[in-house]
């Protein structure tokens, strides 16, 4: 027996239950491994509110992010042995492959030895957000050294490990955030320029910063950001959307596409996952950058396992700044 956390119905954070159950061994091509720490996304509170691109079955598990120690590893798996420290590639299916429990049972494809220095919670804080960044910036954007780069929600996972990946390029991150609340952190963090949206005209500002303006953009937010940001980006720019925060509906900036002939792109990480050809690259980037320190995983908080549900209403609240990582 095992616990795991499962929800019988949509809802708020209070529908996760921690329940006993008996996990399966592992099939062929899978290896079972003891969490021991597990990373939050905010695709996993659409998926229990019932408005995530995965319909389950109720009841249901979820979870994308994981990391531990091999426990068994089933037949025709190579590579790994009971006892590996080993971290989690977000799966296409979380209802297939739920992360949140004690005991998990994962495609071995999608699993990765990380590097011995890096400790269980930052292993669990680490796929999700770098293979987002690094396949909307370097797969698919082309970031070029000392090239300008806006990245909106900066103070998210996805938008720190973004900026830390721009540093990497030798690019310039220009971050935006709701207020100057984070501009000393994201500072530290390495952003080279921040941007509050409260203060001020957001497409003056990223002008003065860039007057040439931006080819790259990485927004997760949509709604009515999209006009200023159009406005501000550079002919023959690309804007990739990979959220969709803003309860407000998003404007086609027709004209500005038009003028400077701007591609608007929809991107979610299972391009990448989903295609080894794409996916071994970005491991070997990411992999270098944790060993060589430039790529750390910013954790906001912990919690533990049995507080599961405390952990989505902090989420939800949307003031951490890096990862929520869970502790089992």
């Amino acid at each position: 027996m095992a616990r795991v956390v499962r929800f019988h119905s949509h809802g708020g954070p209070e529908v996760l239950r921690v329940e006993d159950m008996e996990v399966p061994p592992p099939g062929p091509g899978e290896m079972r491994i003891r969490v021991r720490a597990l990373g939050l996304n905010r695709a996993e509170a659409s998926m229990r509110k019932g408005t995530y691109i995965e319909t389950p079955a109720l009841p249901s598990g979820l979870g994308l992010e994981a990391a531990g120690i091999v426990e068994t590893v089933g037949e025709g798996v190579g590579g790994f042995m009971p006892g590996d420290a080993v971290s989690i590639i977000p799966p296409r299916s979380m209802v297939r492959w739920p992360a949140y429990g004690e005991l998990v049972s994962f495609p071995a494809e999608l699993v990765v030895k990380h590097p011995p220095s890096l400790s269980f919670e930052a292993a669990a804080a680490t796929w999700m957000q770098y293979l987002t960044a690094y396949g909307a910036l370097v797969d698919i954007a082309r970031l070029g050294q000392g090239e300008p780069v806006v990245i909106t929600a900066a103070s998210s996972s996805v938008g720190l490990a973004a900026i830390q990946i721009a540093n990497r390029i030798g690019a310039v991150p220009i971050t935006v955030t709701r207020t100057s609340a984070k501009k000393a952190a994201l500072l530290d963090a390495g952003a080279a320029h921040v941007v509050a949206l409260a203060e001020g005209d957001l497409e003056a500002r990223l002008k003065a910063i860039a007057p040439q303006g931006m080819r790259v953009v990485l927004d997760a937010v949509g709604g009515p950001i999209f006009t200023p940001l159009t406005a501000a980006m550079a002919r023959g720019g690309i804007l990739i959307e990979y959220g969709g925060l803003s309860p407000e509906p998003t404007p086609f900036p027709l004209f500005e596409v038009l003028a400077k002939t701007l591609t608007l792109r929809g991107y979610l990480v299972h391009e990448i996952t989903g295609d080894p050809v794409r996916l071994e690259p970005a491991k070997a980037f990411i992999l270098d950058g944790l060993a060589s320190g430039a790529l750390r995983p910013i954790i906001a908080r912990t919690f533990p396992f049995e507080e599961i549900a405390e952990a989505h209403r902090f989420l939800e609240a949307g003031e951490q700044f890096g990862k929520i990582v869970v502790v089992v």
